[in-house]
Protein backbone atom coordinates (compact mmCIF):
# COMPACT_ATOMS: atom_id res chain seq x y z
CA UNK A 1 0.00 0.00 0.00
CA UNK A 2 1.45 3.66 -1.02
CA UNK A 3 0.45 7.52 0.55
CA UNK A 4 -3.01 8.32 -0.56
CA UNK A 5 -3.09 11.78 -2.48
CA UNK A 6 -3.77 13.19 1.06
CA UNK A 7 -1.36 11.70 3.12
CA UNK A 8 1.29 13.02 0.29
CA UNK A 9 0.37 16.15 0.70
CA UNK A 10 0.21 16.27 4.51
CA UNK A 11 4.16 14.92 4.24
CA UNK A 12 4.89 17.93 2.21
CA UNK A 13 3.50 20.18 4.40
CA UNK A 14 5.57 18.35 7.35
CA UNK A 15 8.97 19.21 5.26
CA UNK A 16 7.67 22.74 4.62
CA UNK A 17 7.11 23.46 8.18
CA UNK A 18 10.49 21.42 8.64
CA UNK A 19 12.43 24.09 6.66
CA UNK A 20 10.54 27.32 8.16
CA UNK A 21 11.09 26.55 11.58
CA UNK A 22 14.94 25.26 11.13
CA UNK A 23 15.48 28.90 8.89
CA UNK A 24 14.10 30.48 12.05
CA UNK A 25 16.48 28.90 14.64
CA UNK A 26 19.45 30.16 11.99
CA UNK A 27 20.20 27.13 10.69
CA UNK A 28 21.19 27.25 6.82
CA UNK A 29 20.27 24.22 4.28
CA UNK A 30 22.83 22.42 2.95
CA UNK A 31 23.57 19.36 0.05
CA UNK A 32 25.98 16.44 0.19
CA UNK A 33 27.19 13.50 -2.09
CA UNK A 34 25.00 10.35 -1.42
CA UNK A 35 27.46 8.85 -3.40
CA UNK A 36 30.33 8.50 -0.88
CA UNK A 37 34.05 6.38 -0.53
CA UNK A 38 32.85 5.41 2.92
CA UNK A 39 29.61 4.73 4.76
CA UNK A 40 28.75 4.65 8.23
CA UNK A 41 30.18 1.72 10.10
CA UNK A 42 27.89 0.82 12.34
CA UNK A 43 27.46 -3.00 12.78
CA UNK A 44 23.58 -3.49 12.48
CA UNK A 45 24.09 -1.05 9.13
CA UNK A 46 24.56 -2.24 5.62
CA UNK A 47 25.28 -0.01 3.05
CA UNK A 48 24.19 -0.27 -1.13
CA UNK A 49 27.41 -0.23 -2.92
CA UNK A 50 28.06 1.09 -6.42
CA UNK A 51 30.96 0.64 -8.69
CA UNK A 52 32.07 3.58 -10.68
CA UNK A 53 33.96 3.30 -13.66
CA UNK A 54 35.89 6.52 -15.43
CA UNK A 55 35.07 6.99 -18.42
CA UNK A 56 36.38 10.29 -19.65
CA UNK A 57 39.22 12.52 -19.76
CA UNK A 58 41.73 12.67 -17.38
CA UNK A 59 40.66 9.28 -15.80
CA UNK A 60 39.09 7.90 -18.94
CA UNK A 61 40.05 3.72 -18.52
CA UNK A 62 41.10 3.77 -14.69
CA UNK A 63 40.53 1.23 -12.74
CA UNK A 64 37.22 1.05 -10.85
CA UNK A 65 36.29 1.89 -7.82
CA UNK A 66 33.78 0.66 -5.28
CA UNK A 67 31.57 3.94 -4.04
CA UNK A 68 28.38 3.87 -1.40
CA UNK A 69 24.85 5.40 -1.13
CA UNK A 70 25.68 7.05 2.34
CA UNK A 71 23.45 5.73 4.95
CA UNK A 72 23.83 8.67 6.57
CA UNK A 73 24.96 12.37 5.82
CA UNK A 74 26.85 13.01 8.97
CA UNK A 75 30.79 12.18 7.48
CA UNK A 76 29.98 15.10 5.30
CA UNK A 77 28.05 17.59 7.35
CA UNK A 78 30.96 17.68 9.94
CA UNK A 79 33.65 18.60 7.45
CA UNK A 80 31.22 21.50 7.09
CA UNK A 81 31.31 21.93 10.52
CA UNK A 82 34.94 22.28 10.21
CA UNK A 83 34.91 24.46 7.70
CA UNK A 84 32.95 26.65 9.42
CA UNK A 85 29.59 26.38 8.85
CA UNK A 86 27.57 27.57 12.00
CA UNK A 87 24.40 26.24 12.08
CA UNK A 88 23.15 23.55 9.39
CA UNK A 89 20.62 21.05 7.85
CA UNK A 90 20.04 18.84 5.22
CA UNK A 91 16.68 17.13 4.06
CA UNK A 92 17.82 13.49 1.81
CA UNK A 93 17.07 10.46 0.80
CA UNK A 94 19.39 7.79 2.40
CA UNK A 95 20.16 4.21 1.83
CA UNK A 96 20.14 1.28 4.26
CA UNK A 97 20.59 -2.13 2.01
CA UNK A 98 17.75 -5.07 3.81
CA UNK A 99 15.66 -2.51 6.04
CA UNK A 100 12.14 -3.44 4.89
CA UNK A 101 9.78 -3.54 7.85
CA UNK A 102 6.51 -1.53 9.41
CA UNK A 103 8.92 1.54 10.02
CA UNK A 104 11.39 0.53 7.50
CA UNK A 105 11.99 1.25 4.15
CA UNK A 106 15.82 0.94 2.22
CA UNK A 107 15.14 4.25 0.82
CA UNK A 108 14.19 7.03 2.97
CA UNK A 109 14.18 10.51 4.42
CA UNK A 110 16.61 11.91 6.50
CA UNK A 111 16.73 15.61 8.50
CA UNK A 112 19.42 15.99 9.91
CA UNK A 113 21.00 19.48 11.28
CA UNK A 114 24.34 20.27 13.37
CA UNK A 115 24.76 23.93 15.12
CA UNK A 116 28.75 24.55 17.05
CA UNK A 117 28.41 25.97 20.40
CA UNK A 118 25.64 23.36 20.97
CA UNK A 119 25.17 20.30 23.16
CA UNK A 120 22.94 17.88 22.95
CA UNK A 121 20.51 18.96 25.62
CA UNK A 122 20.42 22.68 23.23
CA UNK A 123 19.71 20.62 20.51
CA UNK A 124 16.78 18.75 22.06
CA UNK A 125 15.81 22.06 22.29
CA UNK A 126 15.50 22.99 18.92
CA UNK A 127 14.83 19.70 18.28
CA UNK A 128 10.82 20.12 19.99
CA UNK A 129 10.33 23.39 18.24
CA UNK A 130 10.94 21.62 14.56
CA UNK A 131 9.20 18.50 15.69
CA UNK A 132 5.90 20.94 16.77
CA UNK A 133 5.97 23.31 14.02
CA UNK A 134 5.75 20.05 11.55
CA UNK A 135 3.11 18.52 12.72
CA UNK A 136 1.58 22.08 13.05
CA UNK A 137 2.14 22.02 9.39
CA UNK A 138 0.93 18.69 8.70
CA UNK A 139 -2.44 18.09 10.81
CA UNK A 140 -3.25 21.87 11.99
CA UNK A 141 -2.60 21.29 15.37
CA UNK A 142 -0.29 19.77 17.68
CA UNK A 143 -2.37 17.22 19.08
CA UNK A 144 -2.24 13.94 17.55
CA UNK A 145 -4.67 11.83 18.39
CA UNK A 146 -4.03 11.34 22.11
CA UNK A 147 -0.39 12.49 21.49
CA UNK A 148 0.52 16.31 22.54
CA UNK A 149 3.14 17.40 20.09
CA UNK A 150 3.29 20.37 21.95
CA UNK A 151 7.12 21.65 23.52
CA UNK A 152 8.65 21.37 25.55
CA UNK A 153 8.81 17.57 25.82
CA UNK A 154 9.09 14.77 28.74
CA UNK A 155 12.78 14.21 29.71
CA UNK A 156 14.09 11.09 31.02
CA UNK A 157 17.26 9.75 31.51
CA UNK A 158 18.06 6.43 30.59
CA UNK A 159 18.71 5.45 34.10
CA UNK A 160 15.28 7.00 35.08
CA UNK A 161 13.39 4.90 32.50
CA UNK A 162 14.50 2.02 33.06
CA UNK A 163 14.15 2.30 36.99
CA UNK A 164 11.01 3.30 36.40
CA UNK A 165 9.22 0.71 33.95
CA UNK A 166 11.49 -2.11 34.53
CA UNK A 167 12.57 -1.55 37.87
CA UNK A 168 16.16 -1.98 37.38
CA UNK A 169 19.27 0.07 37.20
CA UNK A 170 20.95 -1.23 34.13
CA UNK A 171 24.17 1.10 35.33
CA UNK A 172 24.97 -1.26 37.92
CA UNK A 173 25.14 -4.66 36.68
CA UNK A 174 28.04 -4.95 34.94
CA UNK A 175 27.98 -8.46 32.84
CA UNK A 176 25.06 -9.60 30.88
CA UNK A 177 23.87 -12.42 33.32
CA UNK A 178 23.86 -9.91 36.34
CA UNK A 179 21.48 -7.76 34.61
CA UNK A 180 19.16 -10.31 33.05
CA UNK A 181 19.41 -11.76 36.87
CA UNK A 182 17.97 -8.31 38.03
CA UNK A 183 15.68 -7.65 35.14
CA UNK A 184 13.83 -11.56 35.70
CA UNK A 185 13.86 -10.37 39.67
CA UNK A 186 12.00 -7.62 38.59
CA UNK A 187 9.73 -9.21 36.45
CA UNK A 188 10.46 -8.32 33.03
CA UNK A 189 9.50 -11.06 30.71
CA UNK A 190 12.50 -11.81 28.82
CA UNK A 191 13.10 -14.39 26.01
CA UNK A 192 14.77 -17.68 26.43
CA UNK A 193 18.44 -17.34 26.50
CA UNK A 194 19.48 -18.45 23.31
CA UNK A 195 23.55 -18.73 22.60
CA UNK A 196 26.26 -15.75 24.53
CA UNK A 197 24.36 -12.82 24.88
CA UNK A 198 26.56 -9.05 25.55
CA UNK A 199 25.38 -6.90 28.16
CA UNK A 200 24.30 -4.21 25.38
CA UNK A 201 22.11 -7.40 24.20
CA UNK A 202 20.62 -7.66 27.44
CA UNK A 203 19.70 -4.07 27.67
CA UNK A 204 18.09 -3.62 24.73
CA UNK A 205 15.99 -6.81 25.34
CA UNK A 206 14.49 -4.78 28.37
CA UNK A 207 14.60 -1.85 26.86
CA UNK A 208 12.24 -3.44 23.63
CA UNK A 209 10.26 -5.25 26.00
CA UNK A 210 9.71 -3.01 29.17
CA UNK A 211 10.59 1.03 28.43
CA UNK A 212 10.24 1.64 24.72
CA UNK A 213 6.24 0.42 24.87
CA UNK A 214 5.94 2.49 28.13
CA UNK A 215 7.28 5.80 27.01
CA UNK A 216 6.43 8.99 24.55
CA UNK A 217 2.68 7.88 24.78
CA UNK A 218 1.14 11.60 26.38
CA UNK A 219 3.59 13.31 24.84
CA UNK A 220 6.94 12.94 23.07
CA UNK A 221 9.97 11.58 25.13
CA UNK A 222 13.35 12.05 24.85
CA UNK A 223 15.88 9.57 26.37
CA UNK A 224 18.84 10.97 27.39
CA UNK A 225 22.48 9.84 28.91
CA UNK A 226 23.27 6.38 27.65
CA UNK A 227 25.73 4.08 28.59
CA UNK A 228 28.88 4.29 26.89
CA UNK A 229 28.91 1.18 25.24
CA UNK A 230 26.49 3.07 22.84
CA UNK A 231 27.90 6.05 22.92
CA UNK A 232 28.62 5.82 18.96
CA UNK A 233 30.04 9.22 17.82
CA UNK A 234 28.57 11.12 20.81
CA UNK A 235 30.95 12.82 23.74
CA UNK A 236 31.37 11.15 26.69
CA UNK A 237 30.90 12.48 29.86
CA UNK A 238 33.40 11.22 33.38
CA UNK A 239 30.24 10.55 35.78
CA UNK A 240 30.87 7.57 37.86
CA UNK A 241 29.96 5.62 35.75
CA UNK A 242 30.75 7.55 32.79
CA UNK A 243 28.08 8.79 30.23
CA UNK A 244 27.73 9.27 26.57
CA UNK A 245 26.09 12.64 26.05
CA UNK A 246 23.33 11.29 23.31
CA UNK A 247 19.65 11.44 23.30
CA UNK A 248 16.39 9.40 21.71
CA UNK A 249 13.55 11.21 20.49
CA UNK A 250 10.40 8.70 20.83
CA UNK A 251 6.86 9.60 20.08
CA UNK A 252 3.56 7.42 19.51
CA UNK A 253 5.32 4.18 19.31
CA UNK A 254 8.00 5.01 17.03
CA UNK A 255 11.67 5.77 17.72
CA UNK A 256 11.72 9.19 15.64
CA UNK A 257 15.35 10.49 16.37
CA UNK A 258 19.01 10.12 17.64
CA UNK A 259 21.13 12.94 18.30
CA UNK A 260 24.40 13.85 20.53
CA UNK A 261 27.09 16.20 21.74
CA UNK A 262 29.34 15.50 19.27
CA UNK A 263 32.97 14.00 19.55
CA UNK A 264 35.62 16.21 18.20
CA UNK A 265 38.21 14.10 19.31
CA UNK A 266 39.56 13.05 15.84
CA UNK A 267 42.43 10.14 17.95
CA UNK A 268 39.38 8.99 19.62
CA UNK A 269 37.11 9.14 16.50
CA UNK A 270 39.30 6.72 14.54
CA UNK A 271 39.03 4.43 17.80
CA UNK A 272 35.83 4.05 18.33
CA UNK A 273 35.15 3.30 14.40
CA UNK A 274 38.31 0.91 14.29
CA UNK A 275 36.02 -1.26 17.00
CA UNK A 276 33.49 -0.82 14.43
CA UNK A 277 35.64 -2.81 11.72
CA UNK A 278 36.67 -5.15 13.99
CA UNK A 279 32.58 -5.84 15.24
CA UNK A 280 31.43 -5.58 11.69
CA UNK A 281 34.08 -8.49 10.54
CA UNK A 282 33.34 -10.87 13.67
CA UNK A 283 29.58 -10.62 13.01
CA UNK A 284 30.60 -11.73 9.30
CA UNK A 285 29.57 -8.01 7.84
CA UNK A 286 31.27 -6.48 4.88
CA UNK A 287 33.76 -4.14 6.27
CA UNK A 288 34.35 -0.31 4.83
CA UNK A 289 37.35 2.00 4.64
CA UNK A 290 37.69 4.48 6.89
CA UNK A 291 36.58 7.80 5.72
CA UNK A 292 40.40 9.38 6.54
CA UNK A 293 38.51 13.40 5.27
CA UNK A 294 36.06 13.21 8.01
CA UNK A 295 38.94 11.98 10.61
CA UNK A 296 40.73 14.80 9.89
CA UNK A 297 37.58 17.55 9.83
CA UNK A 298 36.70 16.00 13.52
CA UNK A 299 39.89 17.27 14.62
CA UNK A 300 39.02 20.81 13.60
CA UNK A 301 35.43 20.76 14.65
CA UNK A 302 33.90 22.82 17.32
CA UNK A 303 32.04 22.23 19.87
CA UNK A 304 28.82 21.10 18.48
CA UNK A 305 25.18 19.21 18.87
CA UNK A 306 23.67 17.61 16.13
CA UNK A 307 20.64 14.89 15.63
CA UNK A 308 19.38 12.38 12.82
CA UNK A 309 15.49 12.36 11.94
CA UNK A 310 13.60 10.06 10.05
CA UNK A 311 11.24 12.45 8.10
CA UNK A 312 9.32 8.93 6.63
CA UNK A 313 8.30 8.42 10.66
CA UNK A 314 7.40 11.74 11.56
CA UNK A 315 5.05 11.69 8.61
CA UNK A 316 3.75 8.84 10.01
CA UNK A 317 3.22 10.24 13.38
CA UNK A 318 1.26 13.41 11.67
CA UNK A 319 -0.86 11.10 9.84
CA UNK A 320 -2.17 8.32 12.33
CA UNK A 321 -0.05 5.86 9.75
CA UNK A 322 0.47 2.08 10.54
CA UNK A 323 3.64 1.42 8.34
CA UNK A 324 5.97 3.57 6.60
CA UNK A 325 4.65 2.08 2.91
CA UNK A 326 1.60 4.51 4.01
CA UNK A 327 3.57 7.79 3.49
CA UNK A 328 5.27 6.84 0.55
CA UNK A 329 4.19 7.16 -3.24
CA UNK A 330 6.44 4.72 -3.96
CA UNK A 331 7.51 2.15 -1.11
CA UNK A 332 9.86 -0.63 -1.93
CA UNK A 333 7.57 -3.31 -1.31
CA UNK A 334 6.31 -2.27 -5.04
CA UNK A 335 9.60 -4.16 -5.75
CA UNK A 336 9.82 -6.92 -3.30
Amino acid sequence: MAATKERARARMRLLGGVRCALVELGYEEVETPALVPAPGQEPHLTAFEATFVPEVAPVAGGAAKTLYLHTSPEYAMKRLLADGWPRIFQICRTYRNGEIAAHHNPEFTMLEFYAAAHDYRATMDDLECVVEAAIVASAGRAQVGSLNCAAPFERLTVREAFVRYARVDPFVHDTATELRRAAQRAGVALGAQTGERSWDDVFFEIMLTAVEPAIGRARPTFLYDWPVSQAALARVRTDFPPIAERFELYAGGLELANGFSELNDSKEQRARLVGEQEERRRLGHPVYPLDEAFLEAVGRMPSAGGVAVGLDRLAMLATASQTIADVLLFPACDFT
